[in-house]
């Protein structure tokens, strides 16, 4: 069940559907690196907060592990679970809210959020929720974007923001990207490991890049359904000069800052 003040997100992220598992391809390096993070072994269960379309779960489950999965956008799920149909062993997926997990304490031996637990609405009772169905002595990895100020990712999401309409959200989700927060949060049920990552992104060029982002990511996709077609175009200028500053004559080259967190379940708080 989504929490009240989490179903406008619920509305946001979903709004893509299946045209949201191009932004997973373009993350795949680092969702790469956090289930490698992870080591997901066969018979293992494991879970995976706010799956989106499945790209970080099927990873887990070709390693041979049990993965349940879970996201609060039901199209993204739908599409999660027609990507995913191959996959042995099957993984099971789940409308679920990062908040109020329906597992029984301590259920997985590993838990895995790719840029997803880091959106939800109360992070406190996120992280919470993370370390009750983690087994004593289990895994968990987080990827997080890094709470850089001048970064690509924070800017991005500015830019968004200046169309989207609407208050910020009450605790800014770049609060996952602060290891003296995730320490304080985390630390009393996790041994830590907190490193610094560049994920990558390339693409042809920003026109390209827009086609794919207006359509495939959720936030975008539904700001753009509100605004007239001026602001549409304005939206497409200011997305495209943004990305000049990225483009080397051959394409685009997108680094972006990144937490990769690692953590070991305390046998006992």
């Amino acid at each position: 069940m989504v929490q009240p003040h989490n179903e406008a997100a619920a509305d946001v992220w979903g709004h893509s559907g299946a045209a949201y598992d191009f932004i997973s391809f373009g993350l795949s390096d680092g969702l790469s690196h956090a289930v490698q993070a992870l080591w997901p072994r066969p018979g293992e269960q494991i879970l995976d907060v706010a799956t989106g379309t499945g790209w970080t779960a099927r990873l887990a489950a070709q390693q041979g592990a049990s993965v349940t999965a879970v996201d609060i956008a039901d199209p993204l799920l739908d599409a999660a679970r027609q990507l995913s149909s191959h996959i042995e062993p099957a993984i099971t997926f789940r409308h679920a809210d990062a908040e109020a997990l329906p597992f029984a304490d301590a259920a997985f031996d590993g838990v895995i959020s790719t840029y997803g637990v880091m959106f939800a609405g109360k992070p406190q009772v996120a992280a919470a929720e993370l370390a009750r169905v983690a087994k004593p002595g289990g895994r968990l990895v987080l990827l997080t974007w890094l709470d850089d100020t001048e970064g690509y990712i924070p800017s991005f999401f500015a830019m968004i923001g200046k169309y989207a309409g609407g208050p910020p959200p009450e605790v800014s989700p770049l609060v996952w990207g602060n290891a003296e927060w995730l320490t304080e949060t985390l630390g009393g049920h996790f041994d830590l490991a907190i490193n610094e990552r560049i994920t990558t992104l390339l693409a042809p060029d920003a026109d390209t890049l827009w086609q794919k982002y207006r359509h495939g990511f959720g936030p975008m996709d539904r700001a753009i359904s509100g605004l007239a077609d001026d602001a549409v175009r304005a939206f497409q200028q200011d997305f495209e000069d943004f990305h000049a500053a990225y483009d080397t004559g051959h394409g685009l080259v997108i680094d972006r800052k990144a937490l990769l967190v690692q953590g070991t379940r305390h046998v006992s708080d």
